[in-house]
């Protein structure tokens, strides 16, 4: 029997030779995976060409839902529209589909042959600007572009790497190569790559934005606000460089300067949704709550399924919506024109609104669709992470620490906090950065970043965690000295500070040789609190095992057994805080984390809601209040739903 490689070929084939009926033999393959991108996308495209309309709109409406940012899938429900005559559908269509991957030809040249027909020359102008551009290209670099915006990085490394070893000081390359390092979390090699684009072409836009970018994602802060003053010195008046300038502000602490180019566009632009809900970003920060409100309102009124900003109110935690507004979301959700984000974060802003009224049936399944598409969106494997878990249990020993024992940087400057999100991370970091001797930061991205490093850059071949063993004492100090001097600029002069990744328990063992006098405290909340709460938060980024109640239940297990490990290999190394024991005795339990960390009491610790910082975590709001139980057995109105959360989580459960 033909591999399923094989089959797809020959279909592929088959299209390629326009014998369409014979291109539907990839329907085989939907026997046995029915979310078979590829194979829909196959089977769509032969029925189209047999004017087989109502097969391809189903093929495409399953393909939709599997791959919901595949720019191809979204390309041939542009070429459906226009062969059934439904122009403005097509456009959408068309708009989706290069807003996905912008490097389809064949969209940019039907939306200039729609426009031109219609006599809107401006957009047929802008399509036609953008097929240049690609025409322009060197098909190696329009070949990665498809491969990195469906989500092929591999590929697209492979073939980038190859063009700019014969093209060196190809600017274009470069860029695109950094895309792909930012894809695959290699910050430092994409910032080179866009440093030294930047020098080979000073005046490229996108290079210099591109740029601003990764500086911020390294935490860079005061690095990016420079290149934005730079950008916004070419053009005071630009709002885009204003807007650059703002974020870029905001992000090392300069509020009132963030504030003023804010308004500044929006003196220009006074319903600019991007900077009203950025706006409100910043006030929230600032715990300026009521004026953030009023900002993500202006964006909701100016543009009504602005998701980003609709989510934004529900993610204060506090905010109660009006019947008025739920009506407006439940229409805006039902939109068949609704763009994918959107439609992600009205489900997720849905669900909280009804769960305040307790209409928590709807609720759930406002939840559920939310998380449905960020799930196949992300396409994360619970296999895998489970495989990288349990490989940190074989390869970090008793043995190992014993042989690398006064190995690493001394400085006991760092106090991790990690665990779980939704766990009560931000509270302690709340509490313990309300001391004199503690500066709060960031969730900092070193650590991770560090054990990326680790693994080597040969595909499939990663050599973490089992490099551990290989690395030698001075190795071991230079990244704990590293770590210290790199975070050095998110601390504000205390000889403490914390780090709050909650993703570092996986990273213990890394950690502990080359930080050994580094405390950690592991922010642990009862497992269906704290699962539901996860499934119910829509992240920024990564965090990907939330988006299912399987997923998340088996991640908990799964860091449960890790935590294990570490207690075992690495005994008195960890703290652990309960949240419902923090609710119980906040005394007893500040004094116990204060003592870890061998700090003396002081009553701030206690009156953390009073402490005046920014917080950029989604409990900000929450930490700003003396201590409650509002989140505490939240899920259980949920019960009935969550069946396969207590099967994950098993024993746990109880």
């Amino acid at each position: 029997m033909a591999s399923r490689e094989e089959q797809l070929g020959s279909a592929q084939k088959a299209l390629q030779a326009g014998d369409f009926a014979r291109g539907q033999s990839a329907e085989d393959l939907l026997q046995t995976d029915a979310g078979d991108g590829e194979a829909l996308y196959i089977v769509a495209v032969a029925a189209r060409y047999l004017e087989r309309f109502e097969q391809t709109e189903a093929h495409l409406a399953r393909l939709h839902a599997a791959m919901p940012e595949y720019g191809g899938a979204w390309q041939e429900t542009g070429h459906l529209a226009r062969a059934q005559g439904d122009t403005g559908r097509a456009i959408a269509a068309y708009a989706r589909a290069t807003r996905f991957n912008p490097a389809l030809d064949a969209s940019w040249r039907a939306l200039a042959a729609i426009e031109t027909a219609r006599g809107n020359g401006a957009e047929a102008q802008v399509a036609q600007a953008q097929v240049r551009r690609i025409a322009a290209l060197p098909r190696e670099l329009v070949a990665v572009t498809h491969h990195l915006h469906e989500r092929r990085i591999l590929r697209a490394e492979e073939i980038c790497r190859h063009f700019l070893r014969a093209n060196p000081r190809n600017v274009e390359g470069m860029r695109l190569l950094a895309q792909i390092g930012i894809k695959l979390g290699i910050l430092d090699d994409a910032e080179f790559l866009l440093e030294s684009a930047r020098a080979f072409e000073p005046d490229n836009i996108q290079v210099h934005l591109d740029y601003i970018d990764v500086l911020r994602r390294r935490q860079k802060f005061d690095r990016a606000r420079e290149e934005a003053e730079a950008l916004h010195a070419r053009d005071r008046a630009n709002p885009l460089f204003q807007s650059h300038l703002a974020i870029e502000s905001m992000q090392t602490g300069d509020y009132d300067r963030a504030f003023e180019l804010f308004d500044a566009v929006l003196d220009r632009l006074p319903g600019d949704i991007a900077t009203l809900t950025s706006k409100g970003h910043a006030l929230k920060t600032t715990g300026a709550q009521e004026e953030a409100v009023a900002s993500y309102r202006a964006a909701v009124a100016a543009k009504p399924d602005h998701g980003d900003a609709w989510y934004a109110l529900a993610n204060l935690k506090t905010y109660s919506f009006t019947d008025d507004e739920i009506v407006v979301m439940r229409e805006r959700a039902t939109r068949e024109d609704l763009a994918f984000m959107d439609r992600v974060h009205l489900s997720f802003a849905l669900g909280k609104a009804l769960e305040d009224r307790k209409g928590y049936g709807d609720s759930f399944g406002f939840y559920e669709t939310g998380n449905a598409l960020k799930r196949a969106q992300t396409r994360y494997s619970p296999d895998a992470m489970s495989q990288e878990l349990a490989l940190q249990k074989e390869v970090c020993t008793r043995e190992l620490f014993a042989k690398l024992e006064g190995a690493g940087d001394p400085s006991p400057d760092p106090i991790f906090i990690l665990g779980l999100p939704r766990a009560g991370s931000t509270l302690l970091e709340q509490i313990l950065a309300s001391h004199s001797q503690v500066d709060g930061t960031l969730e900092l991205p070193n650590i991770l970043a560090l054990a990326h490093r680790l693994r080597g850059r040969k595909a499939g071949q990663s050599r973490y965690p089992e490099v551990l063993h290989e690395l030698s004492d001075g190795q071991l100090s230079k990244f704990g000295r590293q770590f210290i001097e790199d975070t050095r600029i998110h601390r504000q002069g205390a000889p403490f500070f914390i780090d709050k990744m909650p993703n570092n328990f996986r990273h213990i063992g890394l950690i502990h040789l080359i930080l050994p006098n580094a405390k950690i405290i592991d922010a642990r909340r009862d497992p269906m609190d704290c699962c539901f709460s996860g499934f119910k938060q829509l992240f920024a980024e990564g965090q990907e095992f939330t988006y299912g109640l399987a997923e998340v239940g088996r991640y908990y297990a799964d860091y449960v057994d890790l935590m294990d490990h570490w207690d075992a290999v690495l005994p008195g190394k960890v703290l652990r805080v309960r949240h419902e024991d923090v609710l119980d005795d906040l005394d007893g339990q500040v004094r116990r984390m204060l003592d870890h960390c061998g700090l003396e009491f002081e009553d701030a610790c206690l009156d953390f809601h009073k402490t005046d910082r920014a917080v950029r975590t989604a409990s900000s709001e929450q930490v700003r209040q003396p201590i409650n139980r509002k989140g505490q057995g939240a899920w259980k109105p949920y019960e009935p739903w969550l069946g396969n959360l207590r099967d994950a989580l098993g024993p746990l459960a109880t």
